[in-house]
């Protein structure tokens, strides 16, 4: 083949072979390092500690008898779990409006069997002392038979008439009057 390039061809062919057999081939630069920043800690990480223990249970609270029970007579008064019953004028008749009162009344004894009340008959000013007494004793008496009737034995229950003595309200007027013809209880032992 170098016969038919000629002796010029001949002769760059060869400077071209060796010029490129010198040349040496530039190396790739080697990556730079990290910066200083990127670099992981290497400090051990220490393991995480172990569960804490599941808290000590508290004190159990009080039961509901546990809890009448440390009441004295004047907290369980003042509490009034025994609702007021009211009458009409010169009236002892119940009202549907009291039987719900005195059922409610009912099933507060029957939860604390060994608990004693005092009814109390009132009356309002009207009238003579006599007849506000003997009035207030038949509103006691009403309420001591209607609370006997559903249950609640006649040993629990003791009556007294105040009359007209002790009033809630000391208004000369209709709406005072009626808050003073009731039927209210006080317990007297738990």
């Amino acid at each position: 083949m170098m016969r038919r390039l000629g002796p010029y061809a001949a002769a760059l062919l060869a400077v071209a072979v060796s010029v490129g057999a010198c040349a040496k081939k530039k190396p790739e630069p080697a990556p730079a390092p990290p910066p200083a920043a990127a670099v992981p800690p290497t400090t051990p990480v220490a393991p995480p500690p172990p569960p804490a223990p599941p808290p000590a249970p508290g004190p159990a609270a009080p039961t509901e008898d546990e809890i009448f029970n440390s009441k004295s007579l004047d907290q369980l008064n003042a509490e009034k779990p025994l609702a007021v019953v009211y009458f009409a004028l010169d009236s002892t008749e119940l009202t549907p409006e009291a039987r719900a009162i005195l059922q409610k009344n009912f099933e507060w004894m029957k939860r604390w069997p060994s608990t004693k009340v005092l009814a109390e008959g009132h009356a309002d000013s009207r009238g003579t002392n006599e007849y506000n007494l003997a009035l207030g004793e038949r509103r006691a008496d009403a309420v001591r038979d209607y609370l006997t009737g559903l249950g609640v034995a006649t040993d629990r229950i003791t009556v007294v008439s105040k009359g007209e003595e002790q009033p809630t309200c000391t208004e000369e007027t209709e709406s005072c009057w009626q808050r003073n013809r009731r039927g209210q209880f006080i317990i007297t032992a738990k």
